[in-house]
C-alpha cells in the first residue's frame, strides 16, 4: 500500500508541474497568428482569434490588454482570464500629426524675425 501511495503523489506532483508549465506558456497578441492566439488564451477559439487579428489590422497593434476587450465577443472577464498570458510587443511608432500650413507659417515668421 505504501508504494502504491508514492507512486500516486508522484503522479500527483507530475501533473501538477506540467500544468504549471502549460499555464505560464504566453502570446505576444500584437504579433500571435490564429493558430497561437487559440492554443494560449482560454475561452477564445478560431473564430474570437479571428477577430483579434481583424480588430488588429483595422485598428493597429493593441497598446494595453484592457483593449482586447474591444474586440467583438470578447469581455471583460476573458480578458481577466487570460491577463497572464497575454504579452504586448513594442507597438510600431505612431507617425506625428502635420502641423496645419498656418501653424506653420507662424512658427517660420517668428524665427526670421531679428532678436533684441
Amino acid at each position: 500500500m505504501n508504494m502504491f501511495t508514492r507512486t500516486l503523489c508522484a503522479s500527483l506532483l507530475s501533473l501538477l508541474l506540467a500544468g504549471a508549465a502549460w499555464a505560464s506558456e504566453k502570446v505576444n497578441i500584437n504579433t500571435a497568428d490564429a493558430a497561437a492566439l487559440e492554443r494560449v488564451l482560454v475561452n477564445v477559439g478560431p473564430a474570437k482569434a479571428e477577430a483579434i487579428i481583424e480588430h488588429r489590422k483595422a485598428n493597429g497593434a493593441f497598446r494595453s490588454v484592457e483593449q482586447l476587450a474591444m474586440v467583438k465577443g470578447i469581455g471583460l472577464r476573458t480578458v481577466e482570464l487570460n491577463r497572464d498570458r497575454i504579452e504586448l510587443g513594442a507597438a510600431p511608432a505612431r507617425r506625428p500629426a502635420e502641423r496645419p500650413a498656418a501653424a506653420a507659417a507662424t512658427t517660420a515668421a517668428a524665427a526670421a524675425r531679428p532678436q533684441r
